[in-house]
């Protein structure tokens, strides 16, 4: 079996740094090297940078040098908008992003920066995991900091489908911080499960759960160019079946936006 080498950019993050875990124990599978901005937070998370590249996404030397030699790129940057203000006296609070991070610079420069850099460096396959939501200009995550994320976000994943390069699209529900492998998965499109919740259940999804989807689409070839909603069912919920069997997942995601 050839080992695929894999770089994961966001390996850092709450997901990312999952979806790099789970990458490295599969050592007769993948090579995994992780992407991040910040060295302190790497040795932070890890104890050591052994395994990742220091590097910018708004840099296209870095990407380019961290991407020499992959396979297959996973995509795990998102502009993190921060509290400035909590709410107070039935006011909302008020976040903004950092000088540099606006979703404008981070979800879309920063992410067709590491497509053009995939292309040129002939990545065979791209998974990006995005957020439902996109499909409404008026979404509330849109108004956070004036960031308008979820439509730079949908504009990122509308040029990785144009680039011609195998894509796989993960718009995650709302992110848990629970554990995985014990629910059922929903895949959907469009963001039908925000307007019509299946059951009235909870849009929402382990992160656990996200990071496998994202290695099982790296292993499953009916992944490929494929892009979909992602929720859960609750745990425990009655009837449900615990998801493991994820080519059957995949043959219910299309093709296209």
């Amino acid at each position: 079996m050839l080992i695929k080498k894999v770089l994961v950019t966001g390996a850092t993050g709450k997901t990312g740094s999952l979806v790099w875990q789970k990458l490295r124990l599969l050592k007769d599978e993948f090579e995994v090297c992780g992407f991040a901005r910040s060295r302190e937070k790497v040795e932070q998370l890890f104890g050591k940078t052994q395994g990742f590249v220091i590097g910018d996404i708004l840099d296209p030397m870095a990407l380019k040098s961290a991407l020499f030699g992959c396979q297959a790129l996973v995509i795990l940057t998102s502009a993190i908008p921060k509290m400035v203000a909590p709410p107070s006296s039935g006011a909302r609070p008020v976040f903004e992003f950092a000088p540099g991070e606006m979703p404008e610079m981070i979800d879309w420069i920063g992410q067709k920066n590491q497509i053009d850099a995939a292309k040129a460096q002939g990545i065979e396959h791209i998974v990006l995991v995005g957020s439902m939501g996109g499909t409404n200009e008026n979404h509330p995550l849109n108004s956070l900091g004036n960031g308008n994320i979820l439509l730079w976000k949908r504009k990122a994943e509308q040029y990785l489908i144009d680039s011609g390069i195998d894509y796989t699209i993960i718009r995650a529900g709302g992110l848990l911080d629970l554990r995985g492998g014990v629910r059922e998965l929903l895949v959907g499109k469009n963001d039908d499960f925000l307007t019509h919740p299946p059951n009235g259940i909870p849009t929402s999804i382990p992160r656990a759960d996200v990071a496998e989807v994202v290695v099982q689409s790296l292993k499953e070839s009916n992944a490929k160019n494929k892009a979909f909603d992602l929720i859960s069912k609750p745990e425990n919920t009655p009837d449900a079946r615990i998801t493991i069997d994820f080519s059957t997942l995949f043959a219910q995601t299309t093709p296209g936006l």
